[in-house]
């Protein structure tokens, strides 16, 4: 979508009847001016001996005069709104009404401008959601497709690890769906998070697992934010202590987690190596992830823009071999989900390539 011409205003105090500007004072003016008009001709016809009924033509056409500039000043920003409501049910949300007076018609044309700020960004978020839904479901979709043609072509047998891989894609599949069923929770800023304590290397290793199986799809599979057949960057999984726990979202953080991974791999040299560190956190129960890759890395003056959507990075030659480079979702999507949680996510330093920095809460601290 387009911008529109206008910025964002800063909302002001409306004016209302107290305003020395305001519409009522402005019809009273004129009712003043025009009995003194009045009043002032009859004085020089009785002083100068001028027939009434001259006094009279004269007074009517000054008060006309005043009357029509009085009217057109009133008429004129009404015309201005209509044609910007217009085109507003029409769908353009880029024209706005100038706000240069200081009267119930400044206050109506805030309105009116507030009003098209807020459909313009509502359709931009609708278009960011289906979007952003549209990515998470290529991944689930690309892992069973994956398995299925394996099996169908021979590649692999119908063994119970194998279906329950994509029992596993089929049962994270319709976990998406069930949340596109939950949009209007979502559109209302109240996502819930269904949190519970969970051993984090088993966890993580399925994660690693899934992403294995849809970076050695065949070309053409469409995988997390861009079609590209990566199968030559290494996966390296560290968690310290092995018996490591946290207490979080689990689907929630399988989207940071795979997001990240996914990043990192288009972003990797080929036969690069991405690793995944989990250490626990300060508070209880809580966890510190790390995804670093050895890529061009990330220049400083880009680190707060990298989780912006549609953000593609500006690095030189950026993707690595068979990458189209995404379409600059899966970190926004990451930010999303760790926030939900009252995380935080950033760039962090780096000798070598990105490092991206997870930290989640865990559970509260009671008070002393």
């Amino acid at each position: 979508m387009s911008e529109g011409p206008a910025v964002r205003r800063r909302p002001r105090e409306p004016w209302g009847g107290v305003s020395p500007f305001s519409i009522k004072t402005k019809l009273g003016v004129l009712v003043v001016i025009a009995v003194l008009i009045t009043t002032g001709l009859m004085m020089i016809a009785m002083r100068t001996a001028t027939e009434l009924r001259f006094i009279t033509v004269f007074s009517m056409i000054a008060t006309l005069l005043i009357t029509q500039f009085v009217a057109h000043s009133l008429t004129a920003p009404l015309d201005d709104m209509n044609a910007v409501a217009r085109s507003i049910s029409h769908g353009d949300y880029t024209r706005r009404v100038r706000e240069n007076r200081r009267d119930e018609l400044g206050d109506l044309a805030q309105t009116i401008n507030r009003m098209a700020d807020d459909l313009e960004a509502q359709e931009r978020q609708r278009k960011e959601l289906v979007a952003n839904v549209s990515h998470e479901l290529r991944t689930p979709i690309a892992g069973l497709r994956a398995v299925l043609e394996n099996i169908v072509d021979g590649v692999t047998q119908a063994d119970p690890e194998t279906m329950r891989t994509a029992l596993k894609q089929t049962e994270r599949l319709g976990r998406l769906v069930e949340t596109l069923l939950d949009l209007s929770r979502l559109d209302n800023g109240v996502v819930p998070l269904k949190k519970r304590r969970f051993e984090v290397w088993p966890y993580l290793s399925g994660v690693l697992k899934e992403a294995n199986m849809v970076a050695t799809a065949r070309a053409g599979i469409a995988s997390g934010s861009g079609s590209h057949t990566r199968n030559d960057v290494h996966l390296h999984l560290d968690v310290s202590p092995p018996e490591l726990t946290a207490h979080a979202d689990p689907e929630r953080i399988h989207q940071v987690v795979a997001n990240l991974i996914d990043n990192a791999v288009k972003h990797s040299p080929a036969h690069g190596r991405v690793t995944v560190k989990a250490r626990r956190g300060s508070l209880p129960e809580s966890l510190e992830l790390e995804v670093l890759d050895e890529g061009p890395g990330i220049p400083r003056s880009e680190w707060h823009r990298v989780f912006e959507r549609f953000n593609r990075g500006q690095v030189r030659r950026p993707h690595g071999p068979g990458s189209d480079g995404g379409t600059g979702l899966g970190l926004a999507i990451a930010r999303w989900a760790v926030d939900l949680h009252g995380g935080r996510i950033g760039v962090a330093e780096s000798d070598r390539g990105c490092r991206i920095l997870v930290t989640l809460p865990g559970l509260p601290s009671l008070p002393s």
